[in-house]
């Protein structure tokens, strides 16, 4: 197998059985089925140099046109550092590959393989601050994030290596000795002492988290992202909020700025994703509100401002109901 093609199994596709590598015995899975389509097209593209059957029912041009898109996107992939993986990054690959392409042409190429179309893609701002802005309490960086645990569309929850310069020395000494004793039980495979001591750090705050077969004692954070309010988890737009900030953060590590605490204990922050600022992707697919009574940065308002013009997310409703109202009137049992 060609290395553009351990490229693109390796990085777009998981075995969901074993075989040798030389085969194509393997079947491919994906979480995103166009994905998964144009990652195996392409890869017969290098093979056979034919494009799928069936294409130029949704495209204007001739095979051998369409023979040179996919000669351009198997180059275009392989270069892409870091390789796309959602639909949204290979939608956004396919547009800026064939970008000189008949509009008819690029639309019905993402429409075959169920791609978004460029109406409803935004544009994402890649880059983090060069130094701490104002106000900043701290700076942290995560390990990886467990989707499963992020509650809602503004709320994730993080741990924080306690090796790290910041968090070294704040453990607790219980916590430590509990590390320590845990490790000892579960090597005398007492498992429910183990447990039990483990309990014992879930409840000071902290955790012991498998990381590639090394055990790492971590401490939890509860993060509110900062100048956002995304819709509650029962509201219109509330799951979908929930699953777009799980697709952004699971199994990454963050990079955290700490502006202060909330009422609830949480860490009001702004989030940082390779290079990715999160609150800027939820405000900008309108699945978030700007929560202007507590940030006046002009930058949020203005992306809350853009979704709104293009009528994404929520505010496809003429008036969708304000996530703080909606508590309130909880609150007050309306």
């Amino acid at each position: 197998m060609g290395n553009a093609l351990r490229f693109l199994y390796g990085k777009c596709c998981k075995p969901t059985t074993t075989g040798d590598s030389d085969s194509l015995g393997p079947s491919y899975t994906t979480t995103a089925s166009g994905v998964s389509a144009l990652a195996h097209d392409l890869f017969n593209f290098e093979i056979t140099s034919q494009v799928p059957e069936g294409l130029s029912q949704h495209v204007v041009s001739s095979r051998k046109a369409q023979a040179k898109w996919y000669g351009k996107l198997l180059q275009a992939w392989r270069e892409a550092k870091p390789p796309p993986k959602t639909p949204e990054e290979v939608a956004r690959l396919v547009i800026q590959t064939l970008s000189r392409h008949q509009k008819e042409d690029v639309e019905g190429l993402l429409e075959f393989y169920g791609l978004p179309h460029p109406s409803i893609l935004v544009e994402i701002s890649v880059g983090v601050p060069t130094r701490l802005p104002e106000g900043v309490e701290f700076e942290m960086h995560t390990l990886p994030v467990d989707g499963n645990t992020v509650p809602d569309g503004d709320g994730i929850n993080v741990y924080v290596n306690t090796t790290d310069p910041r968090e070294s020395s704040n453990v607790p000494r219980d916590v430590l000795m509990a590390a320590v004793r845990r490790s000892k039980a579960r090597a005398k495979k007492d498992y429910t002492r183990a447990d039990e001591l483990r309990q014992k750090i879930i409840e000071s705050g902290y955790q012991v988290i498998n990381l590639q077969n090394e055990e790492i004692l971590a401490r939890k954070y509860r993060i509110r992202l900062r100048g956002i309010d995304a819709p509650e988890n029962s509201m219109p737009y509330g799951k979908e909020a929930k699953q777009e900030l799980v697709k952004l953060v699971h199994g990454k590590c963050l990079r955290v700025l700490v502006y202060g605490e909330d009422r609830y204990g949480r860490c009001v922050a702004d989030v940082y994703c390779n290079g990715i600022f999160v609150q800027e992707v939820m405000l900008k697919k309108g699945l978030a509100w700007h929560y202007a009574a507590y940030d006046k940065r002009i930058e949020l308002a203005t992306w809350e401002k853009e979704a709104r013009a293009k009528r994404i997310g929520l505010w496809a409703s003429s008036n969708p109901e304000k996530p703080w109202e909606w508590r309130k009137d909880r609150r007050e049992g309306r």
